[in-house]
């Protein structure tokens, strides 16, 4: 009787195994042979399609199409893959530091922190629409008493769609971490969410500008925050499309002595081809700056010229400038609007076993959690190089400049913030990577600063960290 159980139960098998698939899905496949019985999945990059200098060959790469006046930095262009797939993997990283910047009270001293967390990659393609998603999350344990124990995450997500001359984007960038994302993580990449290597999908990229901004690193503590949007772009003719956009994003803080903020952008554009590597264009954006339970709020209106141009696997620029009106719920020194400039400049530069990258903004800005709205640089330049065969020397500098909307620049706080990073990272096999690296965070404050803020600071981190996943599960 147990042989029949068997026998019957194997057939069971075989026949669920025959069933084809279902009609919707028959239909989307009819133009492509049927696989053959146990087929095995061809890679999903052909790695070995490299230039002559060890770069990823262009030709291999899909050019970047997101418009120059939407909410999107540009990139070198993206990957393409044979199949969609999903990664999971995990990550341990150590920071052993000098004095917390972020925690008030913090231990003299140094101190050791521990981030374990689970990644997850997904990259999901149809005919008209594509899915990519990148998780981290986890927790932390820290030696420093003040900074104690914890969690930190971080997502981002993708959803596009295109049918015919139109093109829908929803985004979403969501951290919540125990200090400033500027800079946090430095080499061992704890603010990146999702796998590394060249399976990792592409990020929102939703500009500097346009997520709430935490580059004053003494902001006190545990925060978290989040931008939504969406973008809609049309094609009127081959050169030229108009795109919509609008996002709302907030930062909140778990600890008092901090300022939560709340801001919605509405932004339109329009572009035009000169070539087929540059473009130019203008956009108008609004946007609202709300303070829980302040009475100030901020409205902010700029007209902009901006400039592109592409070369796929090589080059990405995008300029744009013009004036800003800033208005003021609440006057600031009799004042109830005033006139300020705009600028914004991302660049990504393929170097020869290697890349460049440098982002610049200057403009108003949430106030990140210190001061209610700031006038805002910040500055990124960041790069890494391949030596040898498997390790990459990286390295990046960051500094934020941040100073409250007084009219008078001598009545104006200030805030000067500096990031410096540099770092080794080394493959260990397919799946695994190691890295080391040391970052000083340094802040300045041009007035005296009430505790626990600290006018002053300097911290020094050491970092370790290993990252791993699977090989790659197929979904088709």
């Amino acid at each position: 009787m147990t042989r029949f159980r068997t026998t019957l139960l194997a057939f069971a098998v075989l026949a669920c195994c025959s069933i084809g698939p279902s009609r919707a899905f028959a239909q989307e496949q009819d133009t492509a042979p049927p696989k053959p019985t146990a087929r095995v999945y061809l890679p999903l990059i052909d790695t070995n399609q490299q230039d002559d200098n060890g770069n990823q060959d262009p030709n291999a790469l899909q050019p970047d199409n997101r418009p120059l006046t939407g909410i999107q930095t540009p990139t070198l262009g993206s990957q393409q893959l044979r199949h969609s797939y999903w990664v999971p993997g995990f990550q341990y990283g150590n920071l052993i530091q000098s004095r917390t910047l972020a925690v008030a009270n913090s231990s003299p001293g140094w101190s050791s922190d521990n981030y374990l967390a689970g990644n997850l990659s997904v990259l999901s393609t149809w005919s008209r629409s594509q899915l990519a998603l990148n998780y981290s999350g986890g927790g932390f344990l820290s030696t420093d008493k003040a900074l104690g124990n914890g969690y930190y995450h971080a997502l981002g997500i993708i959803q596009s769609f295109t049918w015919g001359r139109w093109q829908v984007q929803f985004l979403d960038q969501f951290s919540y971490i125990p200090e400033a994302l500027f800079g946090f993580g430095g080499a061992i990449r704890l603010g990146v969410p999702g796998i590394s290597g060249s399976l990792a999908p592409a990020l929102p990229g939703l500009g500097a500008n346009l997520v709430p901004n935490q580059s004053i690193l003494t902001s006190i503590g545990t925060r978290y925050s989040n931008a939504s949007a969406a973008q809609t772009t049309y094609a009127l003719t081959p050169r030229s499309s108009i795109t919509v956009a609008g996002s709302y994003g907030f930062l909140r803080f778990l600890e008092g002595g901090n300022i939560d903020s709340n801001e919605t952008i509405a932004n339109i554009g329009y572009d035009y081809g000169l070539t087929r590597k540059d473009t130019i264009g203008v956009f108008y954006r609004f946007t609202g700056y709300h303070f829980d339970g302040i009475p100030q709020a901020i409205g902010n209106q700029s007209v902009n010229l901006a400039y592109g141009r592409k070369i796929t696997g090589h080059l990405a620029l995008q300029l744009s400038g013009g004036p800003e009106i800033t208005a003021y719920r609440v006057p600031v020194n009799g004042n109830t609007s005033q006139i300020l400039p705009y600028v914004s400049a991302s660049l990504t530069y393929a170097v020869p076993r290697g890349q460049l990258s440098l982002g610049y903004t200057h403009g108003v800005s949430s106030g990140s959690g210190v001061l209610v709205g700031s006038n805002t640089d910040q500055l990124t330049i960041g790069g890494n190089h391949q030596i040898g065969r498997s390790w990459t020397l990286l390295g990046s500098l960051g500094y934020a400049r941040n100073r409250s909307l007084a009219t008078s620049p001598s009545a104006a706080q200030s805030f000067g913030s500096w990031v410096v990073t540099t770092g080794l990272t080394h493959p260990l096999g397919p799946n695994a990577n190691l890295a080391f690296g040391y970052t000083a965070l340094a802040q300045s404050n041009n007035q005296v600063c009430i505790a626990p803020c600290y006018a002053n600071s300097t911290q020094h981190q050491i970092s370790l960290g290993f990252q791993w996943n699977t090989r790659p599960f197929v979904i088709r």
